[in-house]
This record gives C-alpha cells, structure tokens and sequence, in this order.
C-alpha cells in the first residue's frame, strides 16, 4: 500500500530582506504548509538557527539536518523530517560554495525513500557551472545504495530548459509540479517583496523543483507562501515561493 506524504521546498533568504517583519509571517507560513519532509536553502545557523524555529511549529518531534556551506560558515541547507525513521544522512560537496544533502527514510511497509535537497549556483549566466553541479549531483544519487523511491528538492537557480534542469531529466527524474499540472509554474522567485539589499540578480522566474524517481507519483502540487502580509503588499515569508506536493511512494 501506498504511503502518501507531504513534501515541500523553501529557500528562507537568511536573515536578509526585512527578517524581523517577515519572520513571524514564515513560521505562520510553515506551519500552515505542515510537511513530512522539506528541504531548506538559505537557512542561518548562528544563534538563533532557522531550522530549529521551523521545526518547533511542526510540534511533536521532528528532525532537523544540517548541511553547512563550505565557503561561507554559519548558513546552509537543511532537511526538516517529521516522518518515519532516518536511517542515515549524508553530504556532498558540489563546488562554489554549494553541497546537497540526502536523508534516507524508513516508512512503513518497509518502504525506503532517499529525500534530498540542495542549492545550485546563483548567477544568472552560470548555466555551465550549474550543468556540472547536477552532473556532480546525479553521479552522487546514483551511487548511493538503492531504494523504493528518491524525492529531491531545492533551488536550481535554472529556469525550465537550462542544461541543469534537462540533465535531471535525462537522469531520469520528474518534476512534481509538472507531473500535475502539465508545465511548472511561470515564477517562484522573486515573490514581491521589497528590502534593501535584496536580490535583484536575474529576471523573474521558476527556479525551484521537487524531483521524483523511483516508486513516487505526485497527486497534488502548489506554490506556498505567495501571500503579502494584509498590512503591507511589500511583505512577503521569503523572497522565494515554497514548492509543495503530496506523493504516494510505493
């Protein structure tokens, strides 16, 4: 039988673009959104760590795992599992700065899942440094012990037809927005908020994906977090839109 989880992606921003004022909106957001697994980009790991604050509005006793940046200490990636039992989680160094990160699920029915996530390169005419990172990225996967399923997260930094997104393809992986609705969605970041300092690299555009191999279909997918705060349109949980699904593995 099936086992049916919600699965989801967010970059945070750090601590950037009006933390203080948008705070309150992204723990509200989360714990709306309530996932099984999620993969976190951008995340601060100083005295107040973003993945702890996350974790504690999923209640009961979710883990949380950690991939610092080997360029810039202090922020990173992270996984939030609410579910089954982790058997394992491991790092991968993917150059500039970025790693991924896997977790592998135990579920019930002995079904075993592997839940990555990762951050490619940033600037917008990178396409070749990114191409190499998927290709890093995909040898990683590969050679990892198999399992029923493998759902992998994060921020691309490629719009739909860069080599990197099309090398995902080709390594057999489907996007669970497009499995749904038949195209991914036209953008997911910037989400309209306005900061100083905010990122302005790059035009508007979908850059973040929920990948599915393996034993995974997915029966719902959406955009999360794409609300202002009511007393200011300029407000948003991040500068990115969450990416979610619900999947069956199995």
């Amino acid at each position: 039988m099936a086992v049916r989880l919600r699965v989801a992606t967010w970059n945070l921003r750090n601590i950037a673009d009006r933390w203080a004022e948008r705070k309150p909106l992204l723990l509200a957001a989360f714990r709306e959104l309530a996932p099984d697994l999620c993969g976190l980009q951008e995340v601060a790991f100083g005295t107040e760590r973003q993945d702890d604050a996350l974790a504690a509005e999923l209640g009961g006793h979710p883990r949380q795992f950690a991939a610092e940046s080997p360029r810039f200490p202090g922020f990173g990636n992270a996984i939030i599992a609410d579910c089954g039992e982790v058997l394992a989680h491991e790092v991968a160094d993917l150059g500039f700065g970025r790693t991924a990160q896997r977790v592998l699920v135990a579920l019930p029915g002995g079904l075993a899942l592997w839940f990555g996530n990762t951050h490619l390169h940033h600037p917008p005419d990178a396409g070749a440094e990114r191409e190499a990172q998927a290709g890093r990225l995909l040898a990683w996967l590969d050679a990892a012990p198999r399992a029923d399923a493998e759902v992998l997260v994060g921020d691309f930094n490629a719009p739909p037809g860069e080599p990197a997104y099309r090398a995902m393809e080709t390594g057999g992986f489907r996007s669970a927005y497009r499995e749904v609705h038949g195209a991914e969605p036209a953008v997911t970041w910037p989400s309209g908020i306005v900061a100083e300092g905010m990122d302005t690299d790059g035009d508007p555009a979908c850059l973040d994906y929920i990948w599915l191999r393996g034993r995974v279909t997915a029966t719902r997918a959406w955009l999360h977090g794409t609300t202002p705060a009511p007393w200011d349109p300029t407000l948003y949980p991040s500068d990115h839109f969450a990416v979610a699904a619900e999947v069956a593995v199995g």
